[in-house]
């Protein structure tokens, strides 16, 4: 039996439909309030059969603060992919952000300890890398560094890397994925599913750019990591490294749209100041931090050599990636019209 959390969100479910494939016995992990008509709906822009593999799984309620539920979640599991995380640049969910990820890691990690877990393959994101290589790339001996100013979303994945390299100390196989941000399906504004909402509405962009990678990608390697007994390392996951403006420019003329423009870093800086006078009054205001405007205004090159050599993997192009998902994001739209 194979247990994946976050089993709802845009990864999960699609390394959920991926194991099936692979004739895996599957309990997913969800919350009381999850949609599961909406990851049902889903299932149909990857198989052909989305109701019949939607019948297979087996659906758990999880509460990562009760250590005996999770116990229970895992009879029977000798395998584990933890995707459920907070993801948010905001400052009012700093608080619930580092509780889901780093406590929620630790509690899950803590009882597969008295389980019969013997794989654990932990989600985690390129937000945690810093320290160039020679090249002036960042890679997997990118190592966090304390001393640099940094998102709370980034503390807290690199807090609950913590925890799992502490877990594979003690003896548990874990290996460990930095995925860029990833395309996929469903989920529409949440999350990593924001990426289409958001430059669809959004008039204006920034200077800098993001490493991206497909959800199916990340789900193949993912499984592929695992039945390959590849433990004890961490793996970067992504696909091209693009400036915001290029990826909004296919986004926005496929959504019959005119071209974004770019704020400046005066603007930007203006964003910051306007912050530090009113944010207590304007909530929306607070997301404009120093991290958050040095992130929207780089483009960091992040290398994938490492993973495209250990499986010799190739990856979706980002163009092709964004217009299978923006496909699928512009049908679901027309069917709610």
């Amino acid at each position: 039996m194979v247990f994946v959390t976050g089993a709802t969100g845009i990864l999960g479910r699609v390394i959920v439909l991926e194991l099936l494939k692979k004739g895996k016995k599957v309990r997913a992990a969800k919350r009381p309030t999850s949609n599961l008509n909406e990851v049902r709906h889903s299932f149909q822009f990857y198989v052909e059969n989305p109701d019949e593999v939607f019948h297979k799984i087996e659906w758990t309620d999880v509460d990562f603060d009760d250590i005996n539920g999770l116990q229970d979640a895992l009879k029977d599991v000798n395998e584990v992919y933890h995707c459920a995380a907070k993801v948010s640049f905001h400052p009012k969910d700093e608080k619930e952000m580092y509780h889901t990820n780093i406590k929620g890691t630790e509690n899950l990690l803590y009882a597969c300890e008295s389980s019969g877990v013997k794989k654990f393959l932990h989600v985690s994101s390129i937000a945690v890398l810093d320290n160039f290589n020679e090249k002036g790339e960042l890679d997997e001996e990118s190592d966090f560094n304390p001393k640099l100013e940094h998102s709370a979303y980034a503390i807290s994945k690199h807090l609950s890397e913590m925890e799992a390299w502490r877990a594979s100390a003690e003896g548990l196989n874990v290996v460990i994925i930095n995925p860029g941000m990833i395309i996929g399906s469903g989920n529409w504004g949440n999350s990593s599913g924001d990426i289409f909402p958001t430059f669809e509405k959004n008039s204006f962009t920034f200077s800098g750019g993001a490493s991206y990678v497909d959800a199916r990608d990340v789900a193949k390697i993912s499984i592929e990591l695992m039945e390959k007994n590849i433990f004890g390392e961490r793996f970067i996951i992504v696909s091209e490294n693009q400036k915001y403006a290029e990826l909004g420019k296919q986004i926005r003329k496929k959504s019959g749209l005119k071209d974004a423009k770019i704020l400046s870093d005066f603007q930007l800086n203006i964003g910051r100041l306007a912050n530090t006078l009113f944010g207590w009054l304007v909530p929306s205001l607070r997301i404009i931090t120093k991290s958050n405007v040095e992130a929207i205004s780089t483009l960091n090159t992040i290398s994938n050599q490492k993973i495209k050599e250990r499986l010799n993997y190739q990856f979706i192009p980002v163009t092709e990636s964004v217009d299978f998902h923006l496909t699928n994001y512009i049908n679901d739209k027309k069917l709610k019209k």
